[in-house]
């Protein structure tokens, strides 16, 4: 046996990858952390980069709580009393006290019954929605939604899917209306943040949107939304989009590896759907969970999230994203209006985006460019996330960089 045969198209794909200026190529390996100083925030020394520090301005680490001394103690005291892993899956033996203790609390930071880990968002996501949907089952998806939801549709093979145009409740309005007599059960799936420009879905209107037509099918509207970009980043408390729209999903899938800065992701919902994902999902059934340790990092990073300091790091999050908006929007490069720290600079244009990522790295920042297809045709951006670990000489600096960039 041999992969000599289908070498060359493996070799074709790549460099297909590389012409549309999409390709990843190496990653780059993070060696080093230097502390904050001299009015900046921390930096990152790069695996061959010698001695050069870089700004991260790509980490979805909202509010820098990967460091933060409570969580690293909380990780490192439950290894001890643990282990590194959990040695086996949740239903046989792989179930411990920080899982348990984990899901009751974010069910009730979420206001919601009962809450179930994975070992990720994305496998969250893939875990859950196959089961929520039949052969009898309409799916409507927001055309801009995560990779997640796309790939979870299709392995859920549902009778019929629609996307409608990017938070356009007058297109899922058409769409519900439509299709009224023909399905057994609707399941509308959106982004709460949507990851590529850090707007949020119109919650408020979308839930109204699907209470109008709960009837027409025998079998309900079921709405799924993932807010893995808005728990702990967005909103007074951290919430998300939810707290944000003043409204509520069936099923909320978040995670733990990002505004929380530990691993993993988790659902929340009735505790009816809970009780019956935990016994169909094989995603959950078949896969180890997230250490002990990880668990009990994401309760101390939960605690902190709940306290003064989470409210604290919560406005700085949110004065340092504000902040690099106006900045952007004073030098006239074009963003999107809002409060959530993924601030996109639309470009529009794949070779400008490269070059502006050049620009950023060659000045020590680290940014990602999205060109097309990861975005759409015309919408080729510069994500740059804000942290609460920045500062203001930090968001000085990157829009110094880009005003250099903007006038060339």
């Amino acid at each position: 046996m041999t992969l000599s045969k289908i070498e060359p198209l493996l070799l074709e794909k790549l460099n297909q990858l590389q012409q549309q200026g999409i390709r990843k190529r190496d990653e780059k390996a993070i060696t080093g952390i230097l502390p904050p100083g001299n009015g900046y925030g921390p930096r990152y020394q790069l695996q061959g980069y010698g001695e050069r520090a870089f700004l991260r301005m790509n980490s979805n680490s909202y509010l820098g709580l990967t460091r933060h001394p409570t969580v690293i103690t909380a990780e490192m005291h439950a290894a001890e009393q643990y282990g590194v892993g959990p040695g086996a899956v949740r239903f046989i033996s792989g179930t411990y006290a920080p899982h348990v203790e984990l899901e009751l609390r974010l069910a009730a930071f979420h206001g919601r019954e009962a809450a179930m880990l994975f070992s990720a968002a994305y496998a969250t996501m893939v875990g859950v929605l196959p089961q929520l949907i039949s052969e009898q089952t309409l799916v409507i998806s927001d055309a801009l939604n995560h990779n997640c939801i796309i790939n979870a549709i299709r392995l859920a093979h549902p009778a019929a899917k629609a996307i409608y145009a990017h938070c356009n409740m007058r297109d899922l309005d058409t769409v519900l209306n439509e299709n009224r007599g023909r399905y057994r059960r609707v399941c509308v799936v959106s982004d709460g943040i949507f990851s590529m420009r850090g707007d949020h879905a119109p919650l408020d209107e979308l839930t109204a949107c699907c209470t109008r037509y709960e009837n027409d099918y025998p079998e309900g509207v079921i709405t799924v939304v993932d807010d893995s970009h808005g728990v702990g980043a967005f909103g007074n408390t951290g919430r998300g989009t939810e707290e944000v729209t003043a409204s509520r999903a069936d099923v909320l899938i978040a995670t733990l590896g990002k505004a929380f800065g530990v691993n993993g992701g988790y659902v929340v919902a009735n505790a009816t759907t809970i009780a019956y994902l935990r016994e169909t999902a094989p995603l959950y059934i078949y896969s180890n969970p997230i250490t002990p340790a990880e668990a009990s990092a994401a309760l101390a990073a939960l605690n902190v999230l709940e306290s003064i300091e989470g409210t604290i790091l919560l406005e700085r999050l949110r004065h340092f994203s504000l902040k690099l908006r106006s900045g952007l929007q004073q030098f006239g490069l074009e963003t999107l209006p809002g409060e959530h720290p993924i601030v996109p600079v639309f470009i529009r244009d794949t070779a400008k985006t490269t070059a502006l990522v050049s620009h950023l790295f060659n000045r020590n920042i680290l940014a990602t460019g999205l060109n097309y297809p990861v975005v759409p045709q015309g919408d080729q951006e510069i994500r740059l996330q804000v942290s609460a670990e920045h500062t203001e000489m930090d968001i000085d600096y990157i829009l110094n960089v880009l005003a250099d960039f903007r006038y060339q």
